[in-house]
């Protein structure tokens, strides 16, 4: 056993769960508790084991186990690859969502719903918080594996520590528009995401934010003479950021993007991937 691995078990021990299926669904109770909200469970789910005691916070560790903690979100967010984007992304997102790192995507729920979708086929659990717009069908037809997705519609006052306990145990946490949180409490929330080797997606502005992808809207496709439906929506994704980010880049995309397992075949048609019937949770 390498010194990393041996490192890793210890922080996840003393979180006391080591299945990250249970870990994730003591991270949906605490949150239960924190809205005071129920679960609604659309098919049978194992009941959550009880919740961890919190993980020491790096003022409240000893010499030793501060060099434990430093080592661990070390192994978290480098040792860990970051997760996958649409292909067509590349050009913006050339390293994927980086863990560790907070994004913002702004104009297009269309944008969000496919960067969740390659970040759970990639095997992410993820989470929508404050972002009651986005349905759980849209989710499902952009790809989004439900079985790994997590909702909490309205957070409530206690909203900061509602996504702080997300960030603990999931991959990516998306911060909607209904979550109010002052500019500290977004770099508190960085910095845990940092920490935890978590990914931040927000959908309204956020202060030192590693990357942001502003979307403008150009020519929908689709209605014919006066009839027919909305299909396609060609947009130009312009980002911007810190670090690497810092360089300004821009992509042109039609909207939406293949889902995970989509791809062109030989007649130009798409073949698709049909997210299978799971159990739903929802929270809050």
């Amino acid at each position: 056993m390498t010194v990393e691995t041996a490192v890793e078990e210890q922080a996840l021990a003393r979180a006391g769960i080591t299945d990250r299926a249970a870990r994730a669904r003591a991270v949906l109770a605490h949150a239960e508790r924190r809205t005071g909200a129920r679960s609604l469970t659309v098919s049978p789910v194992s009941p959550a084991p009880a919740v961890p005691a919190p993980v020491p916070t790096v003022s409240q560790l000893t010499t030793s186990e501060l060099t434990t903690s430093e080592l661990t979100t070390s192994l978290l967010t480098t040792e860990r690859p970051p997760l996958p984007v649409p292909p067509a992304l590349a050009p913006v997102l050339p390293d994927g969502l980086r863990r560790g790192a907070t994004t913002v995507v702004l104009g297009s729920t269309s944008l969000v719903l496919a960067l969740l979708a390659h970040a759970c086929a990639g095997g992410a659990w993820a989470a929508l918080v404050g972002q009651p717009a986005v349905g759980l069908l849209a989710a499902a037809q952009a790809g989004v594996a439900l079985e790994r997705l997590a909702v909490v519609p309205a957070p409530g006052p206690d909203a900061a520590l509602v996504v702080a306990a997300l960030v603990d145990g999931l991959d990516v946490v998306l911060v909607g528009p209904q979550v109010v949180l002052t500019d500290v409490d977004r770099r508190r929330l960085s910095a845990r995401a940092r920490e935890r080797g978590a990914v931040l997606l927000s959908t309204a502005p956020w202060v030192g934010a590693g990357a942001v992808l502003e979307v403008e809207p150009g020519r929908w496709a689709g209605v014919g003479a006066g009839e027919g439906y909305l299909r396609t929506h060609e947009v130009t994704v312009l980002r911007s950021g810190r670090g690497s980010a810092a360089v300004p880049r821009s992509v042109e995309l039609t909207l939406p993007l293949p889902r995970p397992g989509e791809g062109p075949v030989p007649d130009g048609t798409t073949t698709l991937v049909r997210p299978a019937r799971t159990g739903l949770r929802l929270v809050g």
